[in-house]
């Protein structure tokens, strides 16, 4: 399948595309000649990096992660580290938002009260 029929098909962002070639991900061989192919092999992968992105990783980290995911299963202690750290930080934040919305809801009983 070329470039063009993964944008179309599976609506893939072509900077997730062009990370995945540029970082030399592609199962398929490429030549200056003709355009790169890709299997069903890179559709799961491209796949995974969109969930990377979706999840928060950013650039590097989703290149850190896949590099450990092509080299087997023996990396999987450091992907799951990964996962972890991102999870613990993806709380905080959740927690941080929690604290301002009952800061709000504290403020906004205030002002009803007031109006009543």
């Amino acid at each position: 399948m070329t470039m063009k029929e993964v944008l179309e098909r599976y609506k893939i962002p072509t900077k997730i595309l062009n990370e995945y070639e540029n970082w030399g991900l592609c199962g398929q061989t490429q030549n200056q000649k003709t355009a790169s192919q890709y299997d069903d092999r890179d559709i799961t992968q491209l796949g995974l990096m969109m969930t990377l992105y979706d999840i928060g990783f950013c650039s590097r980290e989703v290149e850190r992660y896949m590099r450990l995911a092509l080299d087997g299963n023996g990396t999987q202690p450091a992907r799951l580290a990964m996962l972890k750290r991102r999870r613990g930080q993806t709380l905080g934040e959740i927690h941080c938002k929690e604290k301002q919305i009952a800061h709000m809801d504290y403020l906004r009983h205030e002002m009803e009260k007031e109006i009543k």
